[in-house]
Parts: C-alpha cells; sequence; structure tokens
C-alpha cells in the first residue's frame, strides 16, 4: 500500500484506526478452544466485525511464534484473509545485522518464501543502518521504527540526552530520516507520551506515526490528535484489547465492533476538525 492510498483509505473511512492482533489464547471466548484452530476462527471474525472501521490491522508475532508451527500457520492464514483495502503490520520488531534483517525481511514481505507478504514491519533501531535498510529495499513495503515507546522502561534509555540536550529518540529519528522518506517509513510513538508528540513532529513532520496505548494502556486519543496530527493525518492509532477482548462470549465479535465503531466515531471527529474530510 502507497502513501497515498493509505492517506485515502483514512479519508473514505473516515478512520484511522489499526486494530491489533495479540490474539492470546487462553484470553479468548472458551467456545472457540473447540475450533481446528481457535486463534485463526477468532481473527477472522473480530477481522468480519470491523474492517470496515478500521484502516489497518497489526497481528504482534510473539503471539503465535510462542505456539510453534500451528502458530505461524495461524498467522499465515491471519495475513491472508486480511482486507487488500487495510494496511497491514507484522509487528516483530525486528534488529540485527544486515544479512539477518535481509532474511526477516523475506520472512515477512516475500511471499513466495513465507506465504505472507505484509505491508510493514516494526523495527527496532538500535544496532544502525544495515539493521534497518534491508527492510527498505523491499519495493512497496514500509520500515515502522521505535522511536519513543510507552513502556516503562522506555526512559532506561530513549530519554538519554546528550551535552546539546538532544535526546537519544532525537538522535535516531534525525539518522533514520537519512536512509529514506515518508513514502515507506514510519515511527512507533505511544499514546502515552503525549506532549512529546510536539517534539516528534519537529523531526519528523510528514511520517505516518503508528500509536500503541490508546484505551487500555491509558493513551488519550485526543491529545494524540492535539500534539501529532499533521496534514494528511499522519497517524495510525492502535487499539487491542479494549476491541478484541470486549467481551469473552459469544458475542465477542459484535462488542468489539462496538468498541471500534467508538473510536471510529471519535477519528471522524477529529479529522472533521483538522479539516481532513
Amino acid at each position: 500500500m502507497t502513501r497515498q492510498e493509505l492517506i485515502q483509505q483514512i479519508k473514505e473511512k473516515k478512520s484511522f484506526l489499526c486494530v491489533g492482533l495479540d490474539t492470546d489464547i487462553t484470553k479468548i471466548p472458551e467456545h472457540l478452544l473447540a475450533e481446528e484452530d481457535p486463534i485463526f476462527t477468532f481473527n477472522k471474525a473480530i477481522i468480519d466485525a470491523t474492517e470496515d472501521l478500521c484502516v489497518a490491522y497489526k497481528p504482534n508475532i510473539a503471539f503465535y511464534e510462542s505456539y510453534g508451527v500451528s502458530g505461524w500457520k495461524s498467522l499465515q492464514k491471519t495475513w491472508q484473509a486480511l482486507p487488500k483495502s487495510c494496511f497491514s503490520i507484522a509487528d516483530a520488531k525486528r534488529g540485527d545485522i544486515g544479512n539477518t534483517s535481509k532474511m526477516y525481511a523475506q520472512a515477512f514481505f516475500d511471499q513466495t518464501l513465507s506465504g505472507m507478504s505484509f505491508d510493514s514491519i516494526t523495527i527496532a533501531p538500535y544496532m544502525g543502518r544495515d539493521s534497518v535498510t534491508p527492510f527498505l529495499d523491499f519495493e512497496g513495503k514500509w520500515a515502522i521504527v521505535l522511536a519513543l515507546t510507552s513502556n516503562e522502561g522506555s526512559k532506561d534509555f530513549q530519554n538519554f540526552a546528550n551535552k546539546a540536550d538532544k535526546q537519544l529518540f532525537e538522535e535516531v529519528i534525525d539518522k533514520v530520516n537519512t536512509w529514506s522518506k515518508p513514502e515507506n517509513l514510519m515511527y512507533v510513538v505511544g499514546a502515552t507520551r503525549g506532549e512529546a508528540f510536539l517534539k516528534i513532529r519537529e523531526h519528523a513532520p510528514d511520517h505516518f506515526l503508528l500509536v500503541p496505548g490508546v484505551g487500555a494502556q491509558g493513551g488519550s486519543l485526543q491529545e494524540v490528535c492535539q500534539y501529532g496530527m499533521n496534514k494528511d493525518c499522519g497517524l495510525l492509532v492502535n487499539s487491542t484489547r479494549g476491541i478484541i477482548y470486549a467481551s469473552q462470549g459469544k458475542d465477542f465479535a459484535e462488542k468489539a465492533r462496538e468498541e471500534a465503531l467508538k473510536l471510529q466515531q471519535e477519528m471522524e471527529a477529529e479529522l472533521l476538525k483538522a479539516g481532513i474530510i
């Protein structure tokens, strides 16, 4: 999916919602456990219930890898079920030396080899240029680089400042910006970081930002939009637990849709306020 196609989807759906598919078999409704592939059955129901309300889906790869071969098969089937109108994100947080990163890129981008071809992948940039650029070498694919995350331990490194008072996350963005352009490069910025979005936009005014942390983690959608939205929207706001685990009963898909609809309506109001739609 190109940048312009993503922007068009946001305008058409009046939404910049990303639904996280971090599917934990211990949390899905009990009646699904009798299915041949409970994880895929759950995911397919969530996708069918929400695809008109969101513009992206983000499976967290750890939730599939932890089940070995069966989990990988569930992931492949989930990718195949994703609507082509939605941006697909492999939330794998990979990052290694160049030849290894190339193999990781093939795993998530090369359908001939792996059975999957996600639009994008999340990347940890700590090892530098040769750990990121192999993902950018795949035409039409996106790299989503960790910049300023919302987890408790993020401050251990990300806010470290040099003598010029430039923090590490700023240095990461400035350096990664030299490797590619907003057409295939995004950054992860946690929703709980509030006014830090102003600083992010100083360094990445045109890039899309993938924003986890709205909902169960306490991030404010309105605050994210106030400080982080740009002229193209420039945001993919992810919600996982608040949507996919809205119910433990047989109505889980309907309840997931209700929660997704609430967020979509809030997003529509923000897009109208910004004059984007």
